[in-house]
């Protein structure tokens, strides 16, 4: 389900004054809907329901190879449960998998501040290729994510994608290996991740 920020849509009239009139007023108004996505991607609230145990099995997966430099580092972590707030444009997404130190600022209660977030990670669904690859790419370069990392095991090869080096909002370098290639994350992450772990 979507919900467009620039759509023409006056509310019915009524007597609360206070209905939200924006995708992010809908989402700060929602309650928490367990076993759903919510998201603010370019003015529109995205629904959506949680992936495959195969989705959630690569981000566990990633979660792991990423424990020994996240304890070495006093590092936090997140596997699909932490929503991260775009500075700026106040978009909201929920990564498969985020680093943050772990005096990372927030928004409100419940969101990490991007330009904070030390790594963000998404795993492609069929229902998610094009906002994984093209939109969540631009947002998180927008917000100052240093490192975006995106895993594709739909693709006609599978593959895993870094993208960093942050400059006028946007991704600069984009490294891209087949899956089963080692694929070195660079700073501040400054770790050589083995790809072949997403490898059914």
């Amino acid at each position: 389900m979507a919900i467009r920020d620039d759509e023409d849509t006056e509310p019915e009239q009524t007597s609360d004054s206070r209905m939200p009139r924006t995708a992010r007023g809908l989402f700060d108004a929602l309650p928490h809907l367990p076993g759903l996505r919510q998201e603010v991607i370019k003015g529109s609230l995205i629904v959506s329901p949680m992936g495959t145990p195969e989705h959630a099995w690569i981000a566990s997966d990633l979660s792991e190879a990423l424990l020994p430099i996240r304890r070495e580092r006093g590092w936090r972590a997140a596997v699909g449960t932490v929503s991260v707030c775009i500075e700026g444009s106040r978009e909201s997404l929920s990564p498969d998998y985020l680093l943050s130190p772990p005096n990372c600022r927030r928004w409100g209660d419940y969101e990490l501040l991007s330009s904070h977030v030390l790594l963000v990670a998404e795993v492609v669904s069929p229902t998610s290729a094009h906002r994984d690859h093209h939109e969540k790419q631009e947002i998180y370069a927008q917000g100052g994510v240093p490192v975006y990392l995106l895993i594709d095991p739909i693709a006609s090869q599978p593959a895993a994608i870094v993208f960093s080096e942050i400059k006028d909002g946007a991704y600069q370098k984009t490294t891209r290996v087949v899956m089963g290639t080692p694929l070195y994350l660079p700073k501040p992450i400054d770790f050589e991740l083995d790809t072949s772990i997403f490898k059914a």
